[in-house]
């Protein structure tokens, strides 16, 4: 299973990017989709995900700012950053997981994509 993250990039504060991962791969039919993001010093955090039942799922320090979505054959997913703050800077990473319904936790996904950097000046 692969999973290849692109998009990102070097944006102002109040811009917008969009994050693409291309999942390949997979033989099984459902399973979550997620996109994680880790700052300098920092955990790796949630941001967006797509449970097994297509419901999407968002924390709530985003205040809508992000929004996930994934193609109908399951094998790219988007995040779609708008009105982006410094803080957003970080590496975001594309997750699968073929065993949870789709969780906010890293341990609920057992496919990574490597990460692409988002950084966010003032």
């Amino acid at each position: 299973v692969q999973l290849q993250a692109s998009g990102g990039g070097l944006a102002e504060a109040g811009g917008s990017l969009r994050l693409s991962c291309a999942v390949s791969g997979l033989t099984v039919k459902t399973y979550a989709m997620a996109w994680f993001r880790q700052g300098a010093g920092s955990e790796r955090e949630f941001v967006a995900g797509v449970k097994r039942n297509h419901m999407t799922h968002y924390p709530d320090f985003l205040e809508g700012r992000f929004t996930i979505s994934r193609d109908n054959a399951g094998k790219t997913l988007y995040l779609q950053m708008n009105n982006l703050k410094p803080v957003d800077t970080a590496v975001y990473y594309c997750a699968v997981g073929t065993y949870s319904i789709g969780t906010v936790y890293p341990s609920g996904y057992e496919y990574w994509g490597q990460g692409t950097q988002v950084t966010v000046s003032s």
